[in-house]
């Protein structure tokens, strides 16, 4: 990279995140603590790229495992549908939803069409599962 502000290229994000997933294996802790090691710039790219999975980015930012369900759902979908979000769980008729806007993890309440709550920064997953039980 030219300087510390700038995005690196694909090929270079690639070679970052094949050394970051090698050595930090099947170890999330450790995944978390390598990415967090990476230049602002190289961490924002990787948080929304093909390269890394929702979960890895959900683990990231929460510091929580979910159920077993929602992790594998998450397992399957690219960073890069965190754009625009992916679908964590139904509870009750209410949807949650986990995107990531401006590099801020968010949890979207939603009735399925319209958003109803958006919580975001660490205590996202808890404080919409508080809403959620307080709705109920």
């Amino acid at each position: 990279m030219d300087s510390e502000d700038a995005a690196p290229s694909f090929p270079e994000l690639v070679r970052i995140a094949d050394c970051l997933l090698e050595e930090s294996g099947e170890d999330e802790d450790a995944f978390v603590r390598r990415l967090e090691t990476l230049p602002g710039p190289v961490r924002r790219e990787l948080l929304v790229s093909d390269l890394l999975n929702a979960w890895q980015v959900f683990y990231y930012f929460f510091h929580t495992v979910p159920d077993e369900l929602v992790r594998e759902r998450l397992e399957l979908e690219p960073a890069s549908s965190l754009v625009e979000g992916v679908e964590i769980d139904e509870i009750e008729m209410l949807v949650r939803v986990f995107r990531v806007r401006d590099g801020i993890p968010e949890i979207v309440v939603t009735d399925g069409k319209d958003p109803l709550k958006t919580f975001s920064g660490a205590s996202a997953v808890a404080d919409s599962l508080s809403y959620i039980e307080a709705t109920l």
